[in-house]
């Protein structure tokens, strides 16, 4: 974008009447001066790069307070960016007196039994969705409506579009074949 002559004051008068791909021209050509000046003064990239994004976001929703000097914004951008430094400064150190000001943390029980049951909750789930998807897609419904989102047996029939009586038989019916393949067949 160097190599190209840009009319900054034309393009943020553009940018001031809210034209999205002026601002990203704006961007493009000074995205890399910005981004230097926050390497400068946070010395990591990740930082840097969390400071310009604030800064064009700044950039766009103060599109009318930008000011050319010289034919361009670019002094505004970087003092821009030295205030967002500092607000960024700021804020850590009080996130880390914050972090200072709670209780150390307490003794951790050990977690074994924990991890221990929710894997073998896991190897169930696994189960249960493989032996559901043998089902038939009638008995897959029943127990959708009845079991997993606790339908009454008048509602499930009415969503379904069968008796009541026809609910409670097809659901007696669907609970003993998922037993059955739950246990690998045998009842």
């Amino acid at each position: 974008m160097r190599g190209i002559q840009l009319d900054e004051p034309a393009v943020l008068e553009r940018v001031r009447d809210g034209d999205a791909d002026a601002f990203g021209a704006l961007f493009d050509l000074h995205h890399d001066r910005v981004f230097r000046q926050a390497m400068r003064l946070t010395a990591s990239l990740h930082d840097a790069e969390d400071i310009v994004a604030v800064v064009f976001l700044e950039a766009w929703r103060r599109r009318d307070a930008m000011r050319i000097v010289d034919g361009s914004v670019v002094a505004w951008l970087l003092v821009t960016t030295n205030f967002v430094f500092r607000n960024y400064v700021r804020a850590s150190r009080r996130y880390r007196e914050g972090l200072q000001q709670l209780p150390p943390p307490e003794h951790a029980p050990d977690h074994a039994d924990f991890v221990d049951d929710r894997i073998d909750r896991d190897t169930r789930r696994t189960s249960l969705r493989a032996a559901l998807a043998q089902l038939p897609k009638r008995d897959q419904d029943i127990l959708t409506l009845c079991v997993l989102e606790e339908l009454s047996t008048t509602e499930a029939a009415a969503a379904l579009g069968v008796a009541p009586g026809t609910v409670k038989s097809r659901l007696s019916r669907a609970k003993a074949r998922l037993t059955e393949l739950m246990n690998g067949g045998e009842r």
